[in-house]
């Protein structure tokens, strides 16, 4: 079943069909909003249901989903007397990108198209490939050429075709939009469909339910092109609207210093970024120079009464064999929150995610693994 959703470009009010394939606003070239609304998740009911992040129905623009892996539900687990790590990594893919891919999957499912294609630095590529496998579907992925070997192995293995793309994050993100526009094809970009927002939203709705019906005084979030962070203030917004939570938690955003557009943009007060450099970093999951939704990033945190924290290459490092001495081996990207949070703790409860498992990069040397 697929719930009443319609596109929506937040910049220039244009609007769209859900089951079209178009992946950007026409007049504009923006990414998608999806015009949908949210029912209110009865708490008391979840016990019954279905242990995956589909139980959050009344929450999600699809629904009696076939291309499920039993993805979310991950636990929540104390580092500190004040910060907690929700361990996203333990997906079926093995990061935090299998909550929106998992609806990108679906919906193509049920449009099918003659194939899907996607980009990524790994583990979006991976998480869709998965899926796409699951859903019956022909999939390629474009990466660029410096993503981890162990991942290009990952999306090989799903049956995905994989394009390397010489060049860097912005350079395989321009093949695959170009290879978007060819008939029949679906794009899953967990960076342009909002479908994937909905799906990282439940990150949240998670950490709700598992904390009695409230939420941490703060979230601290990888930003890169921000897709964590943009379904977390989906989520809260939606548990205010329905009266589930009293306030909302401040959006802690944190980016890798070497590449940190919305952090400066944040500091200059402005309403949108100028883009960076790309310069190599451990952390190149989120070492995107011009992400396409830099203005709903920066408003979505000043909205929170949040901030924006960058860390160095050296914090990363550090904090990837921290975590890795309490039992986490966490990829470096997935160590960004809890190097930004551990040496300067922030005001009250804190939850920090780690998005992915260090078996897919190994150990943040001096060159960028991470993807």
């Amino acid at each position: 079943m697929t719930v009443d959703a319609h596109y929506l470009c937040p910049t220039c009010g244009a609007r769209s069909s859900s089951s079209e394939l178009t992946w950007r606003c026409p007049k504009c070239g923006g990414p998608w909003d999806l015009e949908f609304t949210a029912g209110a998740v009865d708490r008391a009911a979840l016990p019954g249901r279905v242990n995956s992040l589909w139980r959050y129905a009344e929450a999600l623009p699809l629904a009696d989903p076939y291309a499920s892996l039993g993805e979310g539900r991950t636990p929540l687990v104390r580092l500190t007397d004040t910060v907690s790590a929700k361990l996203d990594f333990l997906m079926p893919t093995l990061s935090f990108k299998d909550r929106g891919a998992v609806l990108l999957a679906e919906l193509a499912r049920r449009l099918q198209p003659r194939r899907v294609v996607a980009d990524s630095s790994g583990n979006a590529g991976t998480a869709v490939a998965a899926y796409c496998a699951r859903a019956g579907l022909s999939c390629t992925v474009y990466v660029p050429e410096a993503t981890s070997p162990k991942k290009l192995e990952q999306i090989g293995a799903h049956g995905a075709r994989v394009e390397v793309v010489a060049g860097d994050r912005e350079a395989t993100a321009d093949a695959a939009r170009a290879a978007a526009d060819e008939p029949g094809t679906f794009y899953a970009s967990h960076v342009y469909n909002p479908y994937f927002l909905h799906g990282t939203k439940t990150y949240v709705y998670e950490l709700w339910e598992d904390l009695g019906g409230r939420l941490p005084d703060a979230l601290a979030v990888p930003v890169g092109n921000g897709t964590l962070l943009l379904g977390a203030a989906l989520a809260t917004a939606e548990l205010h609207a329905h009266g589930l939570i009293a306030r909302r938690p401040r959006l802690i955003a944190v980016q890798a210093a070497a590449v940190a557009p919305l952090a400066e943009a944040h500091r200059a007060g402005a309403e949108d970024i100028i883009p960076a450099l790309p310069v190599p970093t451990p952390a190149e999951g989120i070492a995107i120079p011009a992400p396409p939704r830099a203005r709903q990033i920066l408003r979505a945190v000043r909205a929170s009464g949040g901030e924006f924290r960058t860390v160095t290459d050296d914090q990363i490092r550090t904090a990837q064999r921290d975590l890795a001495a309490r039992g986490l081996y966490v990829e470096p990207t997935g160590c960004a929150c809890w190097a930004a949070v551990s040496a300067d703790p922030p005001a009250g409860e804190v939850v920090v995610p780690l998005c992915g498992a260090g078996a897919k990069t190994g150990p943040a040397g001096e060159r960028a693994l991470d993807g």
